[in-house]
């Protein structure tokens, strides 16, 4: 397979073949509903581009470079991140289903979920340090042994971190969150 840069390029309504975008870069490119499902991207880099409305469900993004990419009204149902490459790295979520994703163990400094879907995402070892969640679901999403120092969780709800098992040090909640940092008590708060 050959390895293909491709610039200033916009890409609407498309189905994505699952090894069509294989080892290219992408740059200052614009994807709007795509479908991705099961695709891989495998070696792929994008840098400075954006997706709109596109469903990566199950996609396979393992050695993907994403700098400076904006995901808005996305679907990453099943995505495992956690091989995406960690060099010169940037991305964000607005709007996004992300349930059951995986971040296990990524260096993920502030980087921003507005309004997301978040359930049950895998957020064990990964470093939020500064991230901002904005109004995300965030049930059943696992931070053990993560670091979520200063991140703001003010409007986000459903979680549950064990302060114990997770670095929070002037993480920001609201004052209804704080019963998601005391679940494992079993106590009942008024």
């Amino acid at each position: 397979m050959t390895s293909n840069y491709i610039f200033d390029k916009n890409y609407g309504n498309q189905l994505i073949t699952e090894n069509e975008l294989e080892l290219n870069e992408f740059e200052n490119c614009t994807f709007t509903l795509c479908n991705f499902t099961k695709t891989s991207f495998k070696g792929t880099v994008f840098i400075d581009c954006t997706f709109t409305n596109c469903n990566f469900k199950e996609a396979k993004i393992n050695h993907v470079s994403l700098r400076n990419v904006q995901f808005t009204d996305c679907n990453f149902t099943s995505v495992n991140f956690a091989m995406t490459d960690q060099v010169l790295f940037e991305y964000h979520f607005t709007n996004c289903k992300l349930d059951y994703a995986q971040f296990y163990a990524l260096k993920l400094k502030n980087i921003n979920f507005i309004n997301c879907s978040m359930v049950s995402v895998d957020f064990m070892k990964t470093d939020l340090t500064e991230a901002v969640f904005d109004n995300c679901n965030l049930h059943l999403a696992n931070f053990t042994e993560g670091n979520i120092s200063k991140a703001d969780l003010y409007s986000s709800y459903y979680f549950s971190i064990d302060p114990e098992k997770t670095k929070i040090k002037r993480a920001i909640f609201s004052q209804k969150g704080i019963k998601g940092l005391l679940s494992k008590y079993d106590i009942i708060i008024k």
